[in-house]
């Protein structure tokens, strides 16, 4: 007798069917031993799949970050997983793990200068040398990609103008914002960082892209040129 034959979904009294209740109640309703059982199918001779799933998720604490460390062998370990079972189970657990991690590189939206500076701050907060970077915006205000313009000692840093909007025109970028950081601490606009902003907004307007803002960053703290009005 195979694997598939013993206590089979469509055997069960209707409480106790995962599919049907997924297709009646929706995905939400199923506990995660439910959702199990349905990916194995079927149990062992005195088990059904819901029983051996629950057995699973015990061994694994009931935590399904640590499900899905479990190896083929481990999984396989129990009676009435087979290779191929063991095989679905793996394939669904790093599917899930997948869509987590694409979840977590959606594009960043820009909603203010705070955001700029939770974006910025592992990036550039703690260098010991200035850094320049440009954020590059779609229409929706959401992040295209972040390039380093320049890297300079502590004292200051060169930027390209054309360089920045001409990254922008590969990019389809409709606005950027500007943002560099300060090792010293300090949060204050010197002249040439008032200087290079002015030149970059009127590049920006013959362009038809958009300078939303200029950020300095510190470790701790941040500067908004369109916060302060002076952008």
């Amino acid at each position: 007798m195979s694997e598939n034959s013993n206590f089979p979904i469509r055997s069960w009294s209707e409480d106790d069917k995962p599919r049907e209740k997924l297709m009646l109640k929706g995905k939400n309703a199923l506990s995660d031993a439910e959702l199990l059982a349905i990916l194995i199918g079927s149990g062992s001779k005195n088990e059904t799949a819901v029983s051996l799933s629950k057995r699973i998720l015990s061994s694994a604490g009931n935590n399904l970050n640590s499900l899905y460390k479990m190896s083929l062998k481990q999984f396989m370990g129990f009676k009435g997983i087979g290779e191929a079972k063991a095989i679905a189970i793996v394939a669904a657990l790093e599917l899930s793990a997948r869509r987590k991690a694409s979840e977590l590189m959606e594009p960043e939206k820009i909603r203010s200068s705070q955001t700029i500076f939770d974006v910025m701050l592992p990036i550039i907060g703690a260098l010991p040398h200035e850094e320049f970077w440009v954020i590059y915006l779609n229409n929706a205000n959401r992040v295209l990609t972040k390039l380093q313009l320049s890297k300079g000692g502590i004292t200051g840093t060169l930027v390209d103008v054309r360089l920045v909007f001409k990254s922008a025109l590969e990019l389809g970028a409709t606005a950027v914002i500007l943002c560099h950081n300060h090792p010293s601490g300090t949060l204050i606009a010197s002249d040439s960082d008032k200087a290079i902003t002015r030149k970059l907004v009127a590049a920006g307007e013959n362009l038809d892209i958009r300078v939303l803002d200029h950020v300095i960053i510190t470790d701790e703290n941040y500067y908004s040129f369109a916060d302060e009005g002076i952008l």
